[in-house]
């Protein structure tokens, strides 16, 4: 007896229906193609972790961020996601056990004659019961509640990992927005200073005109020239008040409580290591929230499987009943009962291999999902290592054209007061430093966002050992 007890514990033990999981397998390169002539940090075999955007070197970056995570409504959305499924996760667990009930009650009925005798002659009648109940408690022969388990904790680990890309999320475009939001405090102080330098142009000519020494054309051309940079000037604060209204939203604030200092100081650019492709599967988020949701629906078709088994269920009462209260706790008012029930599926039309196919359709979607979001995560990391690669190279390049264009500002303003060329040369050489000096600060942000947009793709310093575990 004692042996057949060992072996039907053992096998309910092991026997769990549907198959095991394994990640699914997908295309990993050895290396990044576009890391190639890419001057990396070092070492290079860490990726940024924990504060990544400490390397910009900006403190007031740093406050915006420090308010991110406690303000910012999506990422508590996302938090608030992950509660839900740690319960669910509990719940699922909560199958292992009985659901043990007590009940205690006290009744006084009277029930109507139905002899000869007078109706008075019946008494009223108390029934007083207390008891403990095992409500029916399906055995899990075949596994169903440790799928269920299974499918519970991965989608729990899923949510985690989603609550993590979205304060990656969160933080990478609030740095962004920042960053283009310093560049266009570069662009407004270029622009102002561009104004200025205008506004003397034109005192200039006007007075070469009365002179005689200018003609009327040089006076209007230079209007003009000083109304354009002015009407860029008021364009750029519209820029600069969306970029300003987009972080005030991401830290939770409303939009008119919010504000940022002007400044032109712009952070220097970092170098960021970059990790082996292999590693980029542990260390993105929605990669490691795609794999556990993948887990997830592998163990809901062991679920739907059990299904189409015969279930075992068992159920138990144990108390007392007695018409008189002082008698309810003697052991001639004892009363127990045991059951089992066995239950077997015959005919539901179809039913639960639909189910089953269902789950199994689920599942190679989950698979197609995983495979798709690890070829993004390698894209992203490609299109920003080619970015910051090619952005260093324009920015070298722009930097030689704003010095030429600043020499021939000088020569040709130096010309024109000689009288060698005409306003529109001066016209048309001050245009073009302008442009080259907004090109260089555009460029600066988009090396800076490119550079934000490389540690998302990373994963942000975060790694599956986060993951919550049991």
């Amino acid at each position: 007896m004692k042996k057949l007890l060992v072996f039907t514990s053992l096998f309910v033990a092991g026997c769990a229906v549907g198959p095991d999981y394994q990640r699914p397998d997908s295309v990993v390169s050895s290396s990044f193609k576009e890391l190639e002539g890419w001057r990396s940090a070092t070492p290079q075999d860490e990726a940024p972790r924990g504060s990544w955007w400490s390397v910009f070197g900006d403190a007031e970056l740093d406050r915006l961020l420090a308010r991110l995570d406690i303000s910012n409504q999506n990422v508590r959305a996302a938090e608030a996601r992950v509660r839900q499924a740690k319960s669910v996760a509990d719940q699922a667990r909560a199958g292992y056990f009985p659901t043990v009930s007590a009940n205690a009650s006290a009744v006084r009925s009277k029930s109507p004659s139905l002899s000869n005798a007078p109706s008075f002659a019946t008494g009223a009648v108390n029934t007083f019961n207390a008891n403990v109940a095992a409500s029916s408690w399906e055995l899990d022969l075949w596994g169903k509640v440790r799928r269920t388990v299974e499918a519970g904790d991965a989608s729990w680990q899923a949510s985690t990992a989603d609550l993590e890309a979205a304060k990656l999320s969160a933080r990478a475009a609030l740095a962004q927005s920042y960053f283009s939001l310093r560049v266009a405090d570069v662009n407004r102080r270029l622009l102002e200073d561009t104004v200025a330098g205008y506004q003397r142009n034109l005192e200039l000519t006007q007075n070469r005109y009365k002179a005689g020494v200018a003609a009327r054309v040089d006076v209007v051309q230079a209007e003009q020239q000083l109304k354009g940079a002015q009407a860029q000037l008021l364009d750029v604060g519209v820029s600069r008040a969306q970029f300003e209204h987009s972080i005030a939203i991401l830290i939770g604030e409303a939009p008119a409580n919010f504000s940022l200092a002007a400044t032109t100081d712009m952070p220097a650019m970092p170098r960021i290591p970059v990790s082996l492709p292999s590693l980029l599967l542990e260390r993105r988020p929605d990669v490691a929230a795609a794999e556990r949701s993948t887990a997830a629906a592998n163990a809901r078709i062991g679920v739907a499987k059990a299904a189409m088994f015969p279930s075992l269920s068992l159920s138990g009462t144990y108390g007392t009943r007695a018409a008189d209260i002082a008698d309810l706790f003697t052991v001639p008012s004892r009363l127990w009962s045991i059951g089992a029930a066995a239950t077997q599926p015959l005919f539901d039309a179809g039913l639960r291999r639909a189910q089953t196919d269902q789950a199994i359709g689920q599942y190679d979607e989950a698979v197609a999902t995983y495979r798709q979001t690890v070829l993004t995560a390698f894209q992203q990391v490609e299109d920003n290592l080619a970015a910051l690669r090619i952005l260093e190279e324009e920015a070298a390049v722009q930097a030689e054209t704003v010095e030429a264009a600043r020499k021939s500002v000088e020569l040709t303003n130096n010309q024109y007061q000689a009288g060698v060329v005409s306003f529109l040369n001066v016209i048309i050489t001050q245009a073009a430093l302008l442009n080259a000096e907004q090109n260089a600060a555009n460029v600066l942000g988009r090396r800076l966002n490119a550079s934000v947009g490389l540690v998302q793709a990373l994963g942000g310093g975060w790694s599956t050992e986060s993951l919550a575990s049991r």
